[in-house]
């Protein structure tokens, strides 16, 4: 009988306005300030775990365009590449090798 005249209480809200209402009203106070800081904190996180999704998509791309590059210009690199390019501007390659040239170092005795 006792239970059910309490939750009767609760049900009415005598509880607010009864004798020591101040205490449940810091009670509820507090609680919803709780509340509020929990979900406040969750959608911070969610945010969060959006974000970082995100750039972990962007760091993917980027990835596969460096990749992309650096092959790009290892093949642009490469001898019979650059020799295609520089033929197409009016330079051959020299028919005769090239010679090395040796300087002898003067010292004084």
């Amino acid at each position: 009988m006792k239970m059910k005249k309490g939750i009767l209480d609760i049900l009415k809200g005598t509880f607010l306005v009864s004798g020591d209402a101040p205490k449940n009203w810091l009670f509820i106070i507090y609680a919803s300030f709780l509340a509020a800081v929990m979900i406040s904190s969750s959608h911070s996180a969610d945010r969060k775990v959006h974000r970082i999704a995100a750039l972990n998509e962007e760091v993917r791309e980027l990835r596969s365009k460096f990749v992309d590059a650096r092959s790009d210009v290892q093949q642009l690199k490469l001898e019979s590449t650059i020799t295609k390019t520089v033929q197409e501007k009016g330079l051959f390659p020299s028919e005769t090798p090239p010679k090395k040239i040796r300087v002898k170092s003067l010292r004084s005795k």
